[in-house]
């Protein structure tokens, strides 16, 4: 069931992601994520394009990545290590963001059955474990984002965002585009200190 603060946000639709992918990882920050009712705000991503060496879309379409090069505001999502699904949305020509975390606010009593024997704190605190506490799985690649089992609300008020390096990979790693909602306890990794480049 939705809450109060969500009733009186704006659902998010494909204009929002038809954007700079750096600005919509940014702008994710504070908004609502839910999947069949269950998740919360997304305090952590990270941005990707055709550009950058670190993304799926590189080099170009494949069969795994094709819905990167799709319309945008559909889901991408894809299993890493042959163990754990991960999420992205897209925002078109190659460009996706990761949703990397969420504070777990809605749904609770499902998170809890799926992160078994897990502190709360870290349900939703990385790409995997936020995919299995909302139950995402490769049936929803390719989804919209703007229909059920998804929904979307904007943030009801200004997030403070702290731009910083992305985690987890090997080339373009001093490129700050993971983006953390500042001094939220449930962000996968907290940000990394010193300069990084824009």
């Amino acid at each position: 069931m939705e809450d109060a603060s969500q009733e009186s946000a704006p659902r998010l639709d494909a204009a929002f992601f038809a954007r700079d992918v750096e600005l919509v990882a940014r702008d994710l920050i504070g908004v609502s994520l839910t999947v069949d009712g269950v998740g919360g705000p997304i305090v952590e991503t990270e941005a990707y394009d055709a550009r950058d060496p670190a993304s799926h879309s590189f080099r170009g379409p494949t069969p795994r990545n094709a819905v990167m090069f799709g319309p945008p505001g559909h889901a991408y999502v894809y299993r890493i290590y042959g163990l754990h699904w991960c999420v992205n949305f897209t925002c078109g020509h190659g460009a996706a963001v990761l949703i990397r975390a969420i504070e777990p606010t809605m749904g609770m009593d499902e998170m809890r059955a799926r992160r078994t024997g897990v502190a709360e704190r870290l349900w939703c605190a990385g790409p995997g474990r936020l995919c299995e506490a909302l139950g995402i799985d490769g049936s929803l690649n390719r989804l919209p984002l703007d229909r059920p089992p998804f929904a979307l609300h904007g943030r009801p008020t200004e997030a403070m965002v702290t731009p910083t390096r992305r985690v987890g990979i090997s080339v373009a790693t001093e490129v700050a585009w993971r983006f953390c909602l500042a001094g939220s306890p449930y962000l996968s990794k907290p940000p990394f200190a010193g300069p990084s480049k824009r």
